[in-house]
C-alpha cells in the first residue's frame, strides 16, 4: 500500500500535472467511468460521438457516429484489430453515405488543426471487459479514444522498468480488447522515460525517450506528451509492415524521428539536393526510409512527387515493400525489370517506386527532368559507386538524393566518393548521425566481443596480409560480391581456408563450443565460410559432431552449380521458412552456414554468436558482425547483453587494419573477450572485499543472519543487485573457461547470496527468472552449505508449522523471514479459496516494511508475525466449522477482527448480495448494487465506521477476484 502510494505521489501525480501543463485535461476516474458506460467500456462515448460529428460535419450524424464507435471497439483483439484502429486514426476508413450513394473517409483526428482535438488524461483506469480485470496507472485519450497507456514505478524500485514492461505484456494477454485500441505505451520510474508501440512488447521495442534539451523528469514528460507531437507520433511515426508474411508494428525511435524531420526539411530546400544519414547497423534505417517516403508522398508541399527507394536484395526478399499498400501506403510499384523501371520513370509515374540500383544499368540520360523526384538510397556507401551511380544521377538530374548507410564513411577513395555524392551539403558530411556508441547507450544494439580462435586454426598471417589486408583494391570494400571478387584472386589464402583437415577440426571445435558455451545460453549462431563450396564442406563436417537438423546452409543458387552445391539449394518458400524458424529460439536450425546471403539485411535477435572463417574488412565486416548486435530478452532466462564473434581467420588480430574508418566512428565497435575477463577479475575482487566477508567463518544460520541484517538497508541491496547483474552478465559470456576456475566457489556464493536477498526481501519475485541460464545451473548444482535451504520449503497453516519455525536454534532474523515466506506462500496459494487471508497478507507486508525500515526491532517483528499466523490458524479452524461461503466468511472474519458484535449477521447479508450481483466484478451497475448492499448491511449492524469498513470489504473482495 505504501509503495503504491509512493508511486502515485512521486511519479503518477507529477505526470498528470505536467501533462495538464502541456495541454491535456484531467478527468477523474469516476467521470471517465461514466463516459465509458461501465468498467467494460473502452472509449469516452459522449466525447467521441460529438467529435465525430464536429470533425465530419455534414457526413456523420449521431446515428453514423454510434455506428463508427461500434465498429471501432469491435475490432479483433489482436494486432490486426490494432492496425484497423490505426487506419481509423489516420482517416483511412470510410462510412457509407446513403444520400450520396458512396463511401466517404471519416476523420477521428484533425491532423491539420490540432487545436480542434480534445486531449484528456485519467488515472487508475480499471477495465473489466476481459477475462481478467486490469488497472492501468494512466490512460491518455484523444477525442475520447484511448491512445496511450502509461505505467509508473517508484524510482526506488530497481526492477521498476522491467516490472512495468511485464505489466504491459500482461495487459496484452489478459485485456487484448482494450490493447487493440491503444496505440502506444509509456513506462517510467522518474529517472528514465521509455515508450513503445502496443503489440510490440519485446525489450528491443522499448525506447529511451531522449529529447535533445531534456534533462529533468518534467521536461521529459512535457516534450513526450506535447499534444501536437503525440498526434504526429500516432499518425506519421507509427508503422505497420508485413515482413516474411507476419504483420508487425513499430514506433520510431527518437533518432529516427529527428532524421525524418531533417530529411523533410532538406527536401524542401531548393538550394540543397543531397544528404547522407549514418544510422548504425541495427538501428532501424529501413523504417526511417519508409516513414520519409510516406511523408514525402502525403505532404502537399511536394506536389504529388515520385519517391524512388533503392534497396538491396535481402530487403526485397523479405517482402516488406510488396505489402506497403496493405498497411496504409498509397500507390507502390516494386520494379521487376529494367524496362519496368524505365517505363515508370519515363511515363512520369507519381507515387513510390521500390527498386535495386542495378536496374539503372545503361538507362538513358534525362529520363525524367522533374525536380520533385526524391531518391532514397539504402547502403549508399556501396550502391551508388561507379557507373551505376552515374547512370542513376544522369537519368534523374534534378532529383534530390538522400543516402542512408549503416556504416560510417571510410577513409579510402571509395569513402570520399560517397561523401562527394551525398555529403557535400553538410559541413561534417552527415545530415544526421546515430553512432555505434549512441546505439549501445540507448540499448538499441548490444556491445560486441570477440575472441581469436586457437592459433592452430588461424591462417598464415603473411598470406592473409599479402593476399587480402594489404591489397589496395580491397580497401573500403563495401559489398559482399565485391569482397568475393577480391577473394577469388587470393588462391593461396582460399586453399588454406578450405583445407579439408582444417575444416573438420574447426567443425569439431565449433560443435563443442556451441554445445558448451552458446546452447546453454539458449542462443543461435552463424558459421561464415569463405565461399559456397566451403559452406557445403562445413555442413558435411559439422554433421559428424552435431545432429544434422542443428544446421542449415543458406547460399545463392547458380545454374551451373555442381551436385555438391545443388543439394543445398533452397526454394524461395523453403528459404523463407528457414529464415522464420531460425528466429524462433526453441526451433531448429540452431546454426546457419552462410557466406554471402544473410550477411546483410537479416535481423534475428536470437543470433548471438558468429563463427567467422571468412576474411572480411571495412563496411562488409561492420555489416556482418552487426548480425549479432540485436538485443534479445524473454521469460525463459535469456537476456542477451552482447554479441560474440569467434575469429578463425585472424582479422581481429589487427583490427585497425581491417577497419579503414576514423577511430572515433568505430571506437569500441568490438572488444576482445580479455576486456571482460579483466572486468570480471575486478568485480570478484570487489565481492571478496565487500560482500563475501559477511559469511566467512560462520555457520549457515549465522551467515544467513549476517547477510539479511547487513542488507536491510534498501540502498545497499540495490547496489549489490546492480553489482551482481553485471558480474552475472560477464559470467554468462565467458563460461565455461579455465580462467574462471579460481573464482567458481566465490562466484557461486555471491549468486546464492543474491538469490537469498531477492527471495526474502523482494516479495513476488520468481528466483528462477532472476538468474541467467548458466548461473541458474551453477546454483542448482552446487548449493553451498553456508546457505540454509529452508527457503524452498512449502509450509501449511497449522501449529506444527509455527512451532517448526519458532522452536529451532536459528537466529531471530532468519525466523522473521521464514515467517514472512510462510505467510506469503499461504496467502498466494489459498487466498482465492479462503479470502479471509488477504487482509492478513496485507498486514504482513506492512510489518515487513516496518522491519526493513528499522521501525520495528527483530523481536517486535517476530512477535507480530507470530500473532498473524495464529490469527490465520484460528481463522482456518473457524472457517471449517462455518456454513458461510468463502466470501461471506471473509467478510465475517474481517468484521469480527474489527470488533463488530453483529459481524455474522452483516456477513450473511453481504453474502446474499454477492449472489444477487454475480457479475459485480465486470459490471459497473452490479458493482454499485453490491456496494449499496454492503453499506446497508453495515448500517443495520449498527457500526459507526460504515464507509471505512465498506471500503475494506470491497477491496478484499476485489483482491480475491484478481
Amino acid at each position: 500500500m505504501m509503495s503504491a502510494l509512493n508511486e502515485r505521489e512521486t511519479v503518477q501525480n507529477p505526470i498528470i500535472r505536467y501533462a495538464v501543463e502541456a495541454g491535456w485535461t484531467y478527468l477523474p476516474p469516476d467521470e471517465v467511468l461514466r463516459m465509458r458506460r461501465g468498467e467494460s467500456g473502452i472509449v469516452l462515448h459522449e466525447i467521441l460521438e460529438k467529435q465525430l460529428q464536429r470533425l465530419n460535419n455534414g457526413i456523420v450524424d449521431h446515428l453514423k457516429a454510434e455506428e463508427i464507435v461500434r465498429r471501432l471497439i469491435s475490432v479483433y483483439p489482436n494486432i490486426e484489430g490494432n492496425f484497423q484502429v490505426w487506419e481509423y486514426l489516420n482517416g483511412l476508413k470510410t462510412v457509407f453515405i446513403e444520400e450520396e450513394n458512396r463511401e466517404r473517409n471519416v476523420q477521428l483526428l484533425d491532423l491539420n488543426f490540432p487545436e480542434r482535438n480534445l486531449f484528456h488524461v485519467t488515472d487508475e483506469f480499471y477495465f473489466a471487459g476481459c477475462a481478467k480485470p486490469i488497472r492501468a496507472d494512466l490512460v491518455f485519450f484523444i477525442n475520447g479514444i484511448p491512445v496511450i497507456i502509461t505505467e509508473a514505478k517508484s524510482a526506488t524500485r530497481i526492477e521498476g522498468i522491467a516490472e512495468a514492461l511485464d505489466q504491459i505484456r500482461r495487459y496484452h494477454r489478459e485485456g487484448p480488447e482494450l490493447m487493440a485500441v491503444l496505440q502506444l505505451y509509456a513506462i517510467t520510474h522518474l529517472l528514465k522515460f521509455y515508450y513503445g508501440a502496443t503489440w510490440n512488447t519485446s525489450r528491443k521495442g522499448l525506447y529511451n525517450w531522449r529529447d535533445e534539451q531534456a534533462g529533468d523528469f518534467e521536461t521529459l514528460v512535457k516534450t513526450f506528451f506535447a499534444p501536437r507531437r503525440i498526434l504526429r507520433v500516432l499518425t506519421e511515426f507509427t508503422l505497420f509492415a508485413r515482413k516474411d508474411g507476419e504483420l508487425s508494428k513499430v514506433v520510431l525511435r527518437p533518432h529516427q524521428i529527428r532524421a525524418t524531420e531533417r530529411i523533410i526539411k532538406r527536401a524542401k530546400d531548393p538550394e540543397k539536393k543531397h544528404g547522407l544519414v549514418w544510422h548504425t547497423q541495427g538501428s532501424g534505417k529501413t523504417y526511417t526510409m519508409i516513414t520519409v517516403a510516406k511523408r514525402l508522398l502525403e505532404d502537399p508541399a511536394f506536389s504529388n512527387p515520385t519517391v524512388l527507394m533503392l534497396v538491396d536484395r535481402n530487403e526485397l526478399e523479405q517482402q516488406l515493400f510488396n505489402n506497403l499498400e496493405a498497411v496504409g501506403f498509397g500507390r507502390v510499384q516494386v520494379t521487376d525489370s529494367r524496362r519496368h523501371l524505365y517505363e515508370l520513370l519515363s511515363n512520369d509515374y507519381r507515387g513510390l517506386i521500390v527498386s535495386m540500383i542495378h536496374k539503372f544499368d545503361n538507362i538513358p540520360a534525362n529520363v525524367n527532368m522533374r525536380d520533385n523526384i526524391y531518391v532514397l538510397v539504402d547502403e549508399a556507401h556501396r550502391t551508388t559507386g561507379g557507373k551505376l551511380g552515374t547512370y542513376l544521377m544522369a537519368a534523374l538530374p534534378n532529383a534530390t538524393y538522400i543516402g542512408f548507410t549503416g556504416t560510417p564513411i571510410d577513409k579510402t577513395s571509395h569513402g570520399k566518393g560517397t561523401f562527394k555524392v551525398f555529403g557535400t551539403d553538410d559541413p561534417k558530411g552527415y545530415l544526421d548521425k546515430y553512432s555505434i556508441r549512441e546505439s549501445i547507450e540507448d540499448g538499441t544494439t548490444v556491445p560486441l566481443h570477440y575472441s581469436l580462435a586457437p592459433n592452430r586454426f588461424l591462417v598464415d598471417r603473411a598470406t592473409l596480409e599479402k593476399e587480402f589486408l594489404n591489397l589496395v583494391e580491397a580497401e573500403g570494400v563495401s559489398d559482399v560480391e565485391e569482397l568475393d571478387s577480391v577473394l577469388e584472386k587470393a588462391i593461396t589464402l582460399k586453399n588454406m581456408l578450405k583445407n579439408r583437415e582444417r575444416i573438420d577440426k574447426i567443425a569439431e571445435f565449433v560443435a563443442n563450443h556451441y554445445k558448451t558455451v552458446v546452447e546453454p545460453m539458449g542462443y543461435k549462431a552463424f558459421l561464415v565460410a569463405v565461399d559456397r563450396e566451403a559452406c557445403a564442406l562445413y555442413k558435411e563436417a559439422l554433421d559428424k559432431y552435431l545432429p544434422a537438423e542443428y544446421s542449415s546452409v543458406v547460399i545463392s543458387k547458380n545454374h551451373n552449380d555442381p551436385p555438391e552445391l545443388v543439394r543445398y539449394h533452397l526454394t524461395d518458400e523453403k528459404e523463407e521458412q528457414v529464415r522464420k524458424t531460425f528466429r524462433n529460439p526453441d526451433s531448429v536450425p540452431k546454426i546457419l552456414i552462410v557466406t554471402e546471403k544473410l550477411l546483410t539485411g537479416y535481423d534475428a535477435p536470437i543470433l548471438y554468436c558468429m563463427y567467422m572463417d571468412k576474411p572480411l574488412r571495412d563496411h562488409v565486416l561492420l555489416q556482418a558482425i552487426a548480425r549479432v548486435n540485436r538485443p534479445y530478452e524473454d521469460n525463459e532466462g535469456r537476456r542477451k547483453r552482447n554479441g560474440f564473434i569467434m575469429d578463425f581467420v585472424g582479422i581481429f588480430d589487427n583490427l585497425e587494419k581491417a577497419l579503414a574508418f576514423d577511430s572515433e566512428d568505430v571506437q569500441n565497435v568490438v572488444e576482445g573477450i580479455d576486456v571482460l575477463k579483466k572486468r570480471f577479475d575486478v568485480l570478484m575482487e570487489q565481492g571478496r572485499k565487500e560482500y563475501l566477508p559477511l559469511m566467512e567463518g560462520k555457520t549457515a544460520d549465522k551467515a544467513a543472519e549476517a547477510i539479511l541484517e547487513f542488507f536491510r538497508d534498501k540502498e545497499k541491496r540495490h547496489e549489490f543487485y546492480q553489482y551482481f547483474k553485471e558480474i552475472q552478465d560477464i559470467y554468462e559470456i565467458i563460461s565455461p573457461d579455465p580462467f574462471l576456475r579460481p573464482f567458481m566457489s566465490d562466484y557461486g556464493n555471491l549468486a546464492q547470496m543474491y538469490g537469498m536477498l531477492r527471495g526474502n526481501y523482494e516479495a513476488g519475485i520468481s528466483i528462477d527468472r532472476e538468474f541467467l541460464r548458466k548461473t541458474a545451473r551453477l546454483v542448482q548444482k552446487h548449493t553451498s552449505a553456508v546457505f540454509y535451504d529452508e527457503q524452498t520449503e512449502f509450509y501449511t497453516l497449522n501449529e506444527e508449522t509455527l512451532e517448526k519455525i519458532l522452536d529451532n536454534n536459528r537466529p531471530d532474523t532468519v525466523k522473521v523471514f521464514n515467517l514472512l515466506k510462510t505467510i506469503r506462500n499461504i496467502v498466494g496459494q489459498e487466498s482465492h479459496h479462503s479470502p479471509y487471508l488477504i487482509p492478513i497478507g496485507e498486514r504482513a507486508e506492512q510489518i515487513a516494511r516496518a522491519f526493513e525500515e528499522r521501525q520495528l526491532t527483530t523481536k517486535e517483528t517476530l512477535k507480530q508475525l507470530e500473532f498473524l499466523i495464529r490469527e490465520g490458524i484460528e481463522g482456518k479452524n473457524a472457517e471449517a466449522e462455518s456454513d458461510l461461503l468463502p466470501e461471506g466468511f471473509a467478510v465475517f472474519w474481517l468484521l469480527k477482527r474489527e470488533g463488530m458484535e453483529k459481524a455474522e449477521t452483516a456477513a450473511r447479508k453481504v453474502q446474499d448480495a454477492i449472489k444477487q450481483f454475480p457479475y459485480w466484478e465486470r459490471s459497473a451497475e452490479q458493482k454499485r448494487g453490491l456496494l449499496i448492499a454492503v453499506y446497508k448491511a453495515l448500517i443495520e449492524a449498527g457500526t459507526e465506521h460504515v464507509a471505512e469498513f465498506a471500503e475494506k470489504i470491497m477491496k478484499m473482495l476485489g483482491r480475491r477476484a484478481n
